[in-house]
């Protein structure tokens, strides 16, 4: 039996033959159709490995979206079905998604794999990649879950992006000036331009504008902070918490723990069954709001460095 690796076309029933090892080997990372075609419109590409015309195997690479272009890295995921592991078909996946990297003029690969997944780790070590930071991940079980009190402080107001997108533009004013604030290794994170936050982080799939809640300054009508939920693919019971920003100028006022009460209070009127978050190990005051809610610990997201995996000797 021979293995072959080739590009993932846009035919949907390709892509459905991707998405079933990708939701196989990290159900805890899911993937749709839906979310692929959305993620086409930025530069990257898919791989899978093929044994018998059955697909055993899936990668991607692309650029990394809270970074700017011209970021010397690409991200890349490396799947393989438990029962096809260890023979050089990860290997070969990586070496796709390196000539990819190599091409667009990147030096280097970066990903994040969930402690959960030994096998995984233990390939990219073997093949240089060194942990760069962790998430600590948490979850919040929301069966039985009363609803919460949503009290904005004096002077803020609480809207969602369905009752008012016109203060996207404001969102996007908030992102620019929180993002930088976000503990996240040696490089910051960066909102981008309008027109890429938008597509990124307003309109992506299983986004519900309804549950991207927006701090408003009553008196100014200024946006001051918003929360927003993200849909997991394929499980919509399931939701993580996507982002939550408060403008500089107006933290400590407790406008964050309400947005985020704001969301718990949509995901329960909504049937969901859990939430889940993150944040960086030392984002110590994020963490904290995230413990005094009820959020208990999963295993953590361990983001990792590598170089681009040279090509096999002819």
């Amino acid at each position: 039996m021979t293995w072959t690796i080739r590009s993932v076309t846009s035919d949907e029933a390709d892509l459905l033959r991707y998405a079933e090892v990708v939701n196989a080997v990290t159900p805890e990372s899911p993937t749709s159709v839906e979310d692929m075609r959305w993620q086409d419109q930025f530069p990257g590409e898919r791989f899978v490995a093929e044994l018998d015309g059955a697909v055993v195997g899936a990668a991607d690479v692309g650029r990394i979206f809270s970074y700017g272009p011209e970021f010397e890295r690409w991200w890349t995921n490396v799947r393989v079905l438990e029962e096809h592991r260890r023979q050089g078909i990860g290997s070969a996946l990586l070496v796709a998604t390196s000539r990819a990297a190599r091409a667009a003029g990147k030096t280097g690969l970066q990903t994040s794999v969930s402690e959960r997944r030994v096998d995984g780790i233990a390939f990219l070590t073997h093949r240089g990649f060194v942990e760069i930071d962790r998430y600590r991940m948490v979850q919040l079980d929301l069966a039985g879950l009363s609803r919460p009190v949503v009290e904005p402080p004096p002077g803020v107001d609480l809207t969602t992006l369905a009752a008012r997108p016109d203060l996207v533009t404001g969102v996007h004013a908030v992102a620019e000036v929180a993002f930088p604030d976000i503990p996240h290794v040696d490089e910051p994170m960066r909102a981008g331009s309008f027109d890429e936050f938008r597509k990124r982080d307003v309109e992506r799939p299983g986004m519900p504008p309804d549950a991207f809640i927006i701090a408003v300054d009553g008196s100014t009508d200024r946006v001051v902070g918003y929360a927003s939920l993200m849909l997991v693919p394929g499980r919509p019971d399931i939701a993580w918490h996507d982002m939550t920003a408060v403008a500089p100028d107006y933290r400590g006022r407790r406008i964050a723990t309400v947005l985020k009460l704001a969301t718990i209070a949509w995901a329960i009127d909504h049937g969901l069954r859990v939430l889940e978050t993150g944040n960086d190990v030392e984002n110590a005051p994020r963490r904290a709001v995230n413990l005094r809610l009820g959020y208990r610990p999963i295993p953590d997201e361990i983001g990792m460095r590598g170089p681009l995996a040279d090509e096999p000797a002819a």
